[in-house]
């Protein structure tokens, strides 16, 4: 029988390891990086004496008698970690009685002992084989964002000419700093043979976005035909395919494709670089992912941008966030400038965005917790989603329609917090067929083309005649004409 007088420190301990197989030995060696007492408890008598040749402070201890704390030094928290779930159950009750404060850790084999151990008073349970399936999964997500960032990185680095880099339509913060993010990475790949240029289409309306462009010294040109044709390779950032809120044609061949939504018309080609993820918040964290892996300096313009495009995309991270869009903002965040960044967020607002919203307000009508307002003509289609974003906060409203009409379309902005409702689904598949319709659950946007009716003078009378029947297969599709139909019966 080993002796009961361990080598190590006699006082308080931070740290006690009640069983110390493989899982308690390597939590262990973790703890001994932090210098602070650890003490450790294994019924095996060799085991004891391997870790007191190894300088630790050891006890040999049989879980599951009433002695077990006799003698030990007084820790703070516990680890539970043997293979044993009867054995784990009664040292958790052992420790909780003895020291109420502890805090303990334990390891469980499935839910059943699990459940025990947390009634007994464990405050976290361990499940070594979902620790093992999670690290796995972990690294195996680093590894391939790694091979991506890095493919996109060498073909870059091997191309020779001008590089046009795409955002979509009317370009919102995310799609513009995403942008931004490519061309440094280009200009860091390549500096010598690519010439990257940043190009959008309509106009950037919002005075959130003006001032973002203005303040950041951004260099964006309008995209024409003769501009396209001059690009040796292109990409298209925040949005998925020629056509897919852009008007590139069809047949253009893309090169680079970097974008968040949900994958619709695009079809990859041999040789192209495409990376969608549905699943992160704003194409700005996927760039900041590509910025960090391949080690580019990110200087304050940049950072700035990135923070802002992922900061709106998220609607201050309350809206389709995820723990990855925290973590880049997070590592963006020490190197934007502040003094910027809060001049960009609080711009003045345009006499037309609040004449639009006004009258958003006023020609507001609402059924059964649908909200539909036409605010005529408008110049600035950015005015829409800001006074759908007002009207979605009225009381009783759950889903919002804001339309309006320009010199050469049917533009609606919508936004949504009934959880039974995809708002892009819903205007994608009611729009889809009439023009680009799509986005999240809770926001969402549709162009519909006036095409030949784009030569009527009077837009709005033609948007009154027009809009009924289109909006009639939105409220089909979400049981509005039944529920109707139903009152006036």
């Amino acid at each position: 029988m080993l002796q009961e007088t361990p080598l190590g420190p006699s006082g308080p301990a931070k740290y006690c390891i009640f069983g110390c197989g493989t899982t308690g030995y390597n939590i262990i060696l973790e703890l001994a990086k932090e210098n602070e007492g650890v003490v450790m408890v294994d019924r095996d008598e060799s085991r004891v004496r391997h870790l007191r040749d190894q300088k630790y402070d050891a006890y040999q201890r049989d879980l599951t008698s009433p002695d077990l704390l006799t003698g030990l030094p007084v820790f703070e928290i516990a680890f539970v970690m043997t293979g044993e779930p009867d054995a784990n159950l009664t040292a958790v009750l052992t420790i909780k009685k003895r020291y109420p404060s502890v805090q303990i850790v334990a390891r469980a084999i499935d839910p059943v002992s699990g459940q025990k151990l947390t009634a007994a008073g464990a405050e976290f349970v361990l499940y070594p084989q979902e620790v093992v399936a999670r690290s796995a999964v972990l690294q195996i997500r680093k590894q391939h964002s790694s091979r991506i960032s890095q493919r996109l990185f060498t073909m870059l680095a091997g191309w020779e000419g001008t590089f046009g880099i795409i955002t979509h339509k009317n370009p919102d913060p995310d799609a513009i700093s995403s942008a931004m993010a490519l061309a440094e990475i280009a200009k860091h790949a390549n500096p010598k043979t690519l010439t990257p240029r940043i190009f959008y289409e309509g106009n950037i309306g919002h005075q959130e976005n003006r001032t973002f462009v203005n303040l950041l010294d951004i260099k964006m040109e309008h995209l024409t035909p003769e501009a396209l044709s001059a690009c040796t390779y292109l990409a298209i950032v925040d949005c998925s395919a020629p056509g897919a809120n852009n008007d590139i044609p069809p047949q253009t061949k893309i090169n680079v494709v970097i974008d968040h939504h949900k994958e619709g018309r695009h079809v990859a080609s041999q040789g192209m670089f495409v990376d969608i993820r549905p699943g992160v918040g704003a194409t700005a964290s996927i760039m900041t992912q590509y910025l960090q892996e391949l080690d580019v300096p990110v200087d304050k313009r940049v950072a700035t941008a990135l923070l802002y495009g992922i900061r709106t995309d998220t609607k201050e991270f309350t809206r389709n966030v995820t723990p990855q869009d925290l973590n880049y903002a997070g590592f963006l965040l020490p190197l934007t400038d502040a003094d910027l960044l809060d001049k960009i967020m609080s711009p003045s607002m345009s006499q037309e965005t609040l004449d639009v919203i006004g009258k958003a307000i006023h020609e507001r009508k609402v059924q059964s917790g649908y909200l539909f307002a036409n605010v005529g003509y408008v110049m600035n289609r950015d005015a829409l989603p800001q006074a759908a974003d007002l009207l979605i906060t009225l009381e009783g409203v759950n889903t919002a329609l804001v339309y309006g009409i320009t010199d050469n379309a049917i533009v609606i902005s919508a936004r949504n917090r009934d959880i039974r409702l995809h708002i892009g689904n819903a205007l994608s598949e009611a729009f889809g067929e009439m023009g680009d319709a799509g986005g999240h659950p809770n926001m969402a946007a549709a162009t519909l083309p006036l095409h030949y009716f784009g030569r009527v003078e009077n837009k709005a009378q033609l948007l009154e005649i027009v809009i009924e029947p289109i909006l009639k297969k939105f409220k089909n599709l979400v049981g509005l004409e039944n529920e109707g139909k139903k009152n006036g019966a």
